[in-house]
C-alpha cells in the first residue's frame, strides 16, 4: 500500500512539473508587455499576440503530440517537448523583431503542448476515468501558484535585467525540469493502447470527435479557458495603461486572483465528491454567467476593484467547469487517452486562443470583452438542463 501511495505522489509531482511549462510561458512576462511594446515600437494589442499565438500552437500541436504519445509512449513525447520549449525560449531571448518573437512563441507552444499531453494522458493512464477528473482538478490547483508567483518573478527580472530575462529563465527551467523528467518519469502507457494504423490518423480523431459527450464537454472547456485567456491578455492593458496601475500593483491584483484560483481548484474536487460532477458543472456555469452580469454592471467604473471582483468570481466558475468537464470529456477513451487528451487540448487552447484573438479585434473595452466571453457559456448551461444534456452528463451512480 505504501509503495503504491508513494508512486502516486511521485507521479503527481512529475505531472505538475510537466504542466508548469504552459502557465510559466504566459504568466512570467505579463508585467513586461508594455515594455515589450515600447521595445518593438508597436501597439500593445500586437504584443498580446505573443500570448494568443502561443495558446494557438499549444492546442494545435496536440493533434500531433497526442497520437504520438499513444504510439511511442508518454515519456519520449514529454522529453521532446521540453527540448523544443527550451530551444524556442532561447530564440525568443535573442529575437530583435516582433515577427521573430512571434515565431519563437509559436514554436514554444508546440513544445509545451507535448508536455501537457504527456501529463494528462499519464493521469488518465494511472487514475482511471472517474478519479482522473478529480486529479485534474488537484493538478490545476497545484499549478495555480504559477500565476501568483511568476508575475512577481517577472517583475523583478524585468526591472533588473530587462524583459528578455523572462525568456532566459524559461530556458533554464526547461533544462532543470528536463533532467528531473529524464531521471524519474517512468512510462505509464497501458499495454492495451491502440497503436494500430498511422499515428496521425483521421480515423483516430473521428472516433473521439463523433462522441457527443466529448464534443459538449470539450466545448465547455474551450469557452471557460477563453474567459481566463481574455483576462490574462487584457488585464495588463486595462489595469496598467487605462487605469494607471503600477507594475507592482498589477502584480498584486494578479496574485490575489491566483490565490483564489488555487482555493477554487482545491474546492472543486470536494464539491464534486459531495454533489457530483453534474451539479458542479451547473454551478460553475451559473457562476460564470453571474460574473458576466456583475462585470457589465460595475466593470466601467475607473477602479481596479471594479474589474477584478468579477474576475475573482469567474475563477471559481472556471475551476468548477474545468474540473467537472475535463474528466468527463476523457472518460470514454481509456485506449485512446493520448488522442483524446490532444483533441481536448486543441479545443481548450487553440480554440480559446483563436476566439480571444478574434474578439480582441472587435474594438471592445476590456470589461465588455470579459462580459462577452463569460456569456458565451449561456447556451452550454441551457443545454445541460435539457434531456440531451442529462444524457451527455449523467450522474455517476457507482
Amino acid at each position: 500500500m505504501q509503495p503504491k501511495h508513494s508512486a502516486d505522489k511521485r507521479l503527481v509531482a512529475l505531472m505538475v512539473t510537466l504542466v508548469l511549462f504552459s502557465p510559466l510561458a504566459i504568466d512570467i512576462y505579463l508585467p513586461a508587455l508594455p515594455a515589450m511594446a515600447d521595445t518593438f515600437a508597436v501597439d500593445l494589442t500586437r504584443v498580446q499576440d505573443t500570448v494568443t499565438w502561443f495558446m494557438f500552437s499549444l492546442g494545435l500541436g496536440q493533434l500531433l503530440a497526442g497520437p504520438l504519445a499513444d504510439r511511442f509512449g508518454r515519456r519520449p513525447i514529454a522529453l521532446g517537448g521540453i527540448a523544443i520549449y527550451g530551444a524556442s525560449a532561447a530564440l525568443a531571448y535573442v529575437a530583435h523583431t516582433l515577427d521573430m518573437l512571434l515565431v519563437a512563441r509559436l514554436l514554444q507552444g508546440f513544445g509545451a503542448c507535448a508536455t501537457s499531453v504527456a501529463a494528462f494522458a499519464a493521469v488518465r493512464d494511472s487514475f482511471g476515468p472517474e478519479k482522473s477528473g478529480r486529479m485534474i482538478s488537484y493538478l490545476n490547483g497545484a499549478i495555480c501558484f504559477i500565476p501568483a508567483l511568476a508575475p512577481l518573478l517577472g517583475t523583478w527580472l524585468t526591472h533588473q535585467f530587462g524583459w528578455r530575462a523572462n525568456f532566459s529563465f524559461m530556458a533554464g527551467f526547461a533544462l532543470v525540469a528536463g533532467l528531473f523528467i529524464l531521471l524519474l518519469f517512468r512510462e505509464t502507457r497501458p499495454a492495451d493502447t491502440d497503436v494500430s494504423g498511422s499515428a496521425i490518423s483521421l480515423s483516430r480523431y473521428w472516433s473521439v470527435l463523433r462522441e457527443p459527450t466529448f464534443l459538449y464537454h470539450a466545448s465547455l472547456c474551450m469557452l471557460a479557458m477563453a474567459v481566463i485567456l481574455a483576462y490574462v491578455t487584457s488585464a495588463p492593458a486595462w489595469l496598467m495603461v487605462e487605469l494607471g496601475q503600477s507594475m507592482n500593483q498589477f502584480t498584486l491584483w494578479f496574485g490575489i486572483n491566483a490565490a483564489l484560483n488555487i482555493l477554487a481548484c482545491m474546492v472543486a474536487p470536494k464539491y464534486i465528491d459531495r454533489f457530483g460532477s453534474r451539479k458542479t458543472l451547473s454551478t460553475g456555469l451559473v457562476i460564470l454567467v453571474l460574473a458576466g452580469m456583475l462585470m457589465l454592471l460595475v466593470g466601467h467604473i475607473a477602479e481596479a476593484w471594479a474589474f477584478m471582483v468579477p474576475i475573482f468570481m469567474s475563477s471559481f466558475g472556471f475551476a468548477f467547469v474545468l474540473g467537472s468537464a475535463a474528466g468527463k470529456a476523457l472518460a470514454p477513451f481509456g485506449d485512446r487517452a493520448g488522442t483524446a487528451a490532444a483533441l481536448l487540448g486543441l479545443f481548450q487552447m487553440s480554440g480559446a486562443g483563436a476566439m480571444v484573438s478574434l474578439t480582441q479585434r472587435l474594438g471592445l473595452s476590456s470589461p465588455d470583452l470579459m462580459v462577452l466571453q463569460m456569456w458565451l457559456l449561456i447556451p452550454g448551461l441551457f443545454l445541460l438542463w435539457t434531456k440531451m444534456g442529462r444524457r451527455w452528463h449523467a450522474p455517476v451512480t457507482a
